[in-house]
């Protein structure tokens, strides 16, 4: 789950990471209050006023409201009355952004002290998945696109592991400091950044936090800009106050309604809709159509005991999606039933008026049963011997034609 920077920066306030003085606001006049308390608290007249959306580059984007564009979505303006205007920009307008290219409405803002950035540092802690341990990543060039740098600068990208047994130690925070050539206080302010980071990646179960920029300051010290962290929901039952900083209007309404249906869904951008019980299967039914030469519309998993009300549910989700040229039904009857599924199958071509092609390849508990319904149901479903035969099919029909 993503959550704004707003958020996120509270989350870093409370575990000991500088952060700018800012306020969260949802309208023009909260935005001139807001900017005259920081000018009051810190004695400088530049803030900064940021749109508060779940995508990275809003600096570089752009937001279009009553077809005009009016600016990007980080302005530094100097004074209240100049806060106030871009909040009145901002709010409402739709922000075009490189990672999220639709654009997304702006609703809210986050008006911020201005700080005096001496240079721009990356900074990030994960889990290492291939190491087996979380990982902290930290590059000079802060500011930027961390893939960008680690595609064309590989040698720019520090990476310093935390020892699972031992936990975080002092010697990870210098470590740190001396790849990214801090001296003095800056050190100091690392170690105690780092420790935060690692504490928020394991007592607040995030799959990442990230720092960019992480700001020093022409005083010598580290401050925290701009923050990103993104919770694993696995952990959802461990932290049933996350319910409260959900933003809905952030989510790919389709993924919402999956979720509450109990199903693992996410939009992809191809044209074979995927309907598989079991994550592993799931991927390896999207590797196979890749192999075959098409791309998935989407990843779905309706778990190991669906209904068949579940499954016609899953159809539908899936027939949302205008793109959607043909439709590959992939089980392995382990703990469910083909037979089940070969029903929910049935009831949802029957139900949703299915236009496009189906191709159907069951295995397992009660096959014969499943192939059987499938078979005398009347409706135009393909049967596919194996997950190659039915790549193989469902690539076909997504062109048009036969292999």
């Amino acid at each position: 789950m993503k959550i704004h920077e707003y958020q996120a920066k509270e989350i870093l306030r409370r575990h000991g990471i500088p952060v700018p003085d800012a306020r969260s606001v949802r309208d023009a006049v909260r935005a001139r209050e807001a900017a005259a308390e920081i000018i009051a608290s810190t004695g400088r007249d530049t803030v900064v006023v940021k749109a508060q959306i779940h995508a990275g580059g809003r600096g570089k984007g752009h937001i279009s409201m009553d077809g005009r564009e009016t600016g990007g979505g980080v302005r530094v303006v100097s004074g209240a009355e100049a806060a106030a205007a871009a909040a009145r920009e901002m709010l409402g307008g739709r922000l075009f952004t490189a990672q999220n290219p639709a654009g997304q409405v702006v609703d809210r803002l986050l008006v911020e002290a201005g700080v005096d950035v001496e240079c721009e540092l990356y900074l990030a802690a994960l889990v290492d998945r291939a190491a087996r341990r979380p990982c902290f990543v930290a590059s000079r060039e802060g500011g930027m696109e961390i893939e960008a740098v680690a595609a064309e600068r590989p040698e720019a990208i520090a990476k310093v592991h935390v020892n699972p047994v031992m936990g975080f130690t002092p010697s990870v925070g210098r470590r740190l400091a001396i790849a990214l050539g801090l001296a003095g206080e800056a050190t100091r302010d690392m170690a105690a950044i780092a420790a935060g980071m690692h504490a928020i990646l394991a007592g607040e179960d995030a799959s990442m936090v990230e720092v960019n920029p992480l700001a020093l300051t022409r005083g010598g010290r580290l401050v925290a800009l701009d923050a990103k962290i993104t919770l694993d929901q696995n952990a959802d039952f461990r932290h049933p106050e996350r319910k409260e900083i959900a933003d809905p209007s952030e989510e790919n309404p389709v993924e919402r309604e999956a979720r509450a249906a109990g199903l693992s869904y996410v939009k992809l951008e191809g044209d074979i809709g995927c309907l598989v019980n079991g994550a592993g299967l799931a991927m390896a039914t999207m590797d196979i159509i890749e192999h075959e030469g098409g791309n998935p519309a989407n990843f779905l998993d309706v778990g190991g005991s669906a209904s068949k009300e579940t499954v016609a549910r899953a159809f539908g989700i899936i027939l949302s999606d205008p793109n959607v040229k043909a439709i590959l039904v992939n089980i392995f009857g382990g703990i469910m039933s083909c037979r089940v599924i070969a029903e929910g199958v049935v009831q949802a071509a029957r139900s949703l008026g299915l236009a496009v092609p189906l191709i159907v390849r069951i295995e397992g508990n009660e096959v014969e049963a499943g192939k059987r319904i499938l078979a005398e149901s009347g409706l135009a479903i393909v049967p596919a011997a194996d997950m190659a035969d039915a790549a193989r099919k469902v690539v076909a029909a997504a062109r048009g034609g036969a292999r």
